[in-house]
């Protein structure tokens, strides 16, 4: 058999728990050993959970040990690895939990958060906007100004108060503070290699996600179309959050 088939029908074995083992691996005794090759599969499969339950703690928390490894076992079987670096295993399992888990409504919220948390701490490194480099901008230049973000920043919008809840579960006690029930949307970011995560205040998502798809500063703020809207207040957040990595000035106006 050739050698690329021969991989993929190991591993083909390796995901299905009721697969005989492959005809070509062998024992000690010159047959396909199905105790040892059992006793190989659970460690993969074990494996995995693991670094499920590590990029997931406080999904996994919310769901409890049992719950949260009968997803996880499920993950494990439909979804293999696609490459051999285990951080990168597991960023779809948010999806998966909204399709499978049901009793709790915030869960999927929370795992997407945790998600992007771990994306946000492994993504590349830039230096990020300061203040003083906001301050220096000409006025005449501001509403055409445009912004690049960095790269570990994420937004996020949810339907469930996840980023409160991801909050009120980082004690290690079990303990978890009340939350109102209400939609939240967050920012995730990175400043100092520290990743933080913000629960961006009423039109902040909006006012983000329009710079991030090119929108100028005017154009987003105007954009918007609310008397309400503190323009200053909502920029100054994004560059002090760590999000913008540069300011591109526009044409004087």
């Amino acid at each position: 058999m050739p050698f690329e088939a021969t991989i993929n029908a190991f591993a083909a074995a390796l995901g299905e728990p009721s697969a005989a083992p492959p005809a070509m691996t062998r024992g000690r005794l010159g047959a396909p050993d199905a105790r040892r090759f059992s006793v190989y599969r659970n460690n993969v499969a074990v494996g995995l959970i693991g670094a499920l339950e590590a990029r997931y703690p406080i999904s996994r928390r919310i769901a409890g040990d049992d719950a949260f490894r009968a997803l996880a076992r499920a993950f494990v079987r439909a979804q293999k690895p696609r490459s051999p670096v285990m951080i990168a295993y597991g960023e779809d399992f948010p999806e998966f939990v909204a399709a499978h888990a049901g009793a709790e409504p915030c869960l999927p919220d929370v795992a997407r958060l945790e998600n992007a948390w771990v994306e946000a701490y492994h993504a590349e490194d830039a230096p990020a906007a300061t203040i003083g480099a906001l301050a220096e901008l000409n006025p005449d230049c501001l509403p055409g100004t445009r912004i690049a973000f960095h790269p570990a920043a994420r937004l996020l919008r949810f339907s469930t108060p996840a980023a409160s809840i991801w909050a009120s579960r980082q004690g290690g006690d079990g303990s978890a503070a009340p939350v109102q029930a209400m939609a939240e949307e967050a920012l995730v970011s990175r400043p100092d290699s520290e990743v933080r995560v913000r629960i961006l205040p009423p039109l902040g998502y909006e006012f983000a996600l329009s710079l991030r798809e090119g929108a100028t500063l005017a154009e987003a703020a105007l954009g918007l179309d609310d008397a309400e809207f503190d323009f200053g207040t909502h920029l100054v957040g994004l560059v002090e959050s760590g999000a913008v990595a540069s300011l591109i000035p526009g044409s004087p106006s």
